[in-house]
């Protein structure tokens, strides 16, 4: 394949080359392989359209709305894409949920000091408790456990009880349109069983009834499973703040014990890093000959850690994002890879044999054929099971150094890290006036919230991504990036305070000025619901402005998996232009694309954009970000 269709990085780049080298399978050749002809992009287009289903026994079935042909059962194009992609929503906040009851049962067993982690921020514990109308009174152990008490009691709550966290968290006028629309949410669960409930074969058919209940489950998931979820763990590990960071292929150093949590919680991460810092650990790494111990975090489970920590010898730095994988496994200079929930490669054990490093599933979700090892997170046991991790890592470091060739001299760069709205509120002196300032008198033209993956669709990793955000930033649209681009934008360079010679004159000035790069690394694709809430901030302070109408807009240049797509979905309800690229698998459902492009405009004010050409991409965004000014009077 050619360079840009592998990936923005030269660091991935030196390491194919190793994996060509090594006769090894890779995602790359892989994703050319599935393709027709010689066009690696070219596959069915009734499955590229969203017009394929075998849920029942009577299909697969293909639908052509031009022709009137549906699918056995009578449904339609329109309906076999809104069904399909509901479905992926559904597995999507699934698996948000599923981090958020894990951060939920580790704040609980802290309270109760069953774990080696603390409460490390009590005063945003009462003023979260406080948004949620809980009384604050008594020790902070007390008020984590009615926390914890709430919102568990909130998650389980039917579908037609109205969720009191969503009531509690968001935008008045939101709230009033989403109970005028009938997709005010109840419960997390609820929800997750209605959408699929209503999936069934002969159950619901109508594309627009699909929409709207993905759009409710999409708000249920921003404010239940997002909010809760960030929040809590910044309770447990630390609101981010800005701070440097090592980022790139280059943070691996092959005479190190090198220790990589991954996937996207950051529990064991944590607990890696506390024990991994203590003299003890240091010296079992230096007794079989490594110069020391490193954790080196990776994709998102790596962002919520690097948000939070600060870097040191101990705790070093971040690869990068998903499509990354097997290039780090491959640098000869991994000793254990410590899976959690999400972003686990299938393919990982091949790797594990080939490059001798240990594979370890620590989520009961992750399996690997083959692989015996593993180690269930349990909050309780989190330091035994970080201890018998790093003692694993140990052990493997002299067969890894003595029989595989590491990969030296690749790039490493500094950057910055850890923003949220508290640090943006600390860099603006405690008040958003600054930023609106910005804004209103037209030095930033406006805000986007890149919140993306990383895909092989169209063009190689992070290529896009990074092509919109310097195209964005070149017109004074401050970024805030998050999810596997925000790994993207911090890899390609954009995070570190020289990327502003890549701004617009006058997002050049606020860099100067507040000392910021023009992209700000704001989190992981959990941070969301974070974004949404900082919206909601700024929407106040204008004097409740209508979130529709201001100038923001959300981007997802190179969207993957199914969470991605119910993001976009809640992007949609919140009312936001949300630019999603490559073109969703919606196509053969046209009356569907056009309610999400054309129509929903007028009845959620959120619209629809999908653009492969990244300037026509962000030309469509200012279009979009000049109206808003223009109503504002701005």
């Amino acid at each position: 394949m050619d360079k840009e269709r592998i990936s923005h990085h030269d660091s991935v780049l030196k390491l194919y080359e190793r994996i060509k080298k090594d006769n090894m399978t890779n995602v790359w050749d892989r994703y050319e392989s599935q393709g027709f002809g010689d066009d690696p992009d070219k596959r069915c287009q009734f499955c590229m359209g969203g017009v394929r289903c075998d849920l029942c026994s009577n299909g697969p079935c293909r639908a052509d709305v031009e022709k009137d042909k549906r699918g056995v059962c009578g449904i339609t194009g329109d309906g076999m894409a809104m069904r399909m992609m509901l479905l992926r929503n559904v597995m999507g906040t699934s698996t948000y949920q599923y981090h958020t009851e894990q951060t939920i049962k580790t704040l609980r067993a802290t309270a109760q000091g069953k774990t080696p982690f603390e409460i490390k921020e009590p005063e945003k514990l009462k003023t979260f408790a406080e948004r949620l109308g809980l009384d604050t009174s008594g020790s902070i152990s007390e008020l984590v456990i009615r926390l914890c008490d709430h919102v568990e009691s909130e998650f389980n709550k039917k579908h037609d009880e109205p969720s009191q966290i969503v009531e509690s968290l968001a935008p008045k006028e939101r709230k009033a349109l989403w109970k005028k629309l009938g997709i005010f949410p109840g419960g997390i669960y609820g929800e997750m069983m209605f959408s699929t409930s209503s999936c069934l074969t002969n159950v619901d058919g109508y594309y627009v009834s699909l929409a709207l209940k993905a759009m409710r489950l999409g708000i249920a998931m921003a404010y239940q499973s997002q909010i809760v979820n960030e929040y809590c763990q910044d309770v447990l590990y630390g609101i981010p703040r800005p701070h440097s960071m090592r980022v790139d292929l280059g943070v691996l150093d092959p005479d190190y014990v090198n220790v990589i949590p991954n996937g996207h919680e950051p529990f064991i991460g944590f607990a890696l890093v506390q024990l991994a810092r203590n003299s003890e650990w240091q010296e079992k790494a230096k007794a079989v000959g490594a110069k020391g111990l490193r954790v080196i975090a990776s994709i998102e489970t790596g962002q919520e850690m690097i948000q939070r920590w600060e870097m040191d010898d101990t705790f070093f730095g971040f690869t990068g994002n998903w499509l990354m994988q097997e290039a780090v496994l491959a640098s000869g200079c991994v000793d254990l890879f410590a899976a959690d929930m999400n972003c686990a490669m299938p393919i990982d054990p091949m790797y594990a044999e080939k490059y001798k490093f240990k594979l370890v599933p620590v989520s009961e979700l992750v399996v690997f054929e083959g692989v015996s090892d593993r180690v269930n997170y349990l909050p309780e046991k989190a330091k035994e099971q970080a201890a018998q991790l790093l003692q694993m890592a140990v052990d493997n470091f002299k067969e890894r150094r003595a029989s595989v060739e590491p990969i030296t001299d690749l790039p490493m760069k500094e950057v910055i890290v850890g923003f949220s709205t508290e640090s943006i509120l600390d860099a603006l002196g405690g008040t958003l006036e600054p930023l609106l300032d910005a804004i209103k008198d037209g030095t930033l033209r406006g805000v986007v919230g890149l919140v993306s993956c990383t895909s092989l669709r169209d063009s190689g990793q992070d290529v896009h991504s990074v092509r919109v955000a310097k195209e964005l930033i070149k017109r004074d649209v401050l970024v805030l990036s998050l999810g596997c681009g925000n790994a993207a934008m911090q890899v390609a360079g954009l995070c570190a305070l020289d990327a502003k010679e890549l701004a617009g004159p006058g997002l050049k000035k606020i860099c100067e000025a507040l000392n910021v790069p023009p992209v700000l690394s704001f989190g992981t694709c959990t941070d969301t619901g974070r974004l949404a809430d900082l919206l909601g901030a700024i929407s106040h302070a204008l004097g409740d402005v209508p979130v529709t109408d201001l100038p923001v807009a959300a981007a997802a240049p190179e969207y993957m998996e199914q969470k991605a797509t119910i993001d976009a979905i809640f992007a949609l309800a919140f009312g936001l232009y949300t630019y999603v690229n490559p073109i969703p698998n919606v196509t053969g459902g046209p009356n569907l694309v056009k309610l999400l492009t054309v129509d929903l405009k007028d009845i959620t004010g959120g619209l629809l954009s999908v653009e492969p050409d990244a300037v026509k991409a962000v030309d469509g965004i200012l279009n979009h970000i000049e109206e808003k000014r223009k109503k504002l009077g701005i």
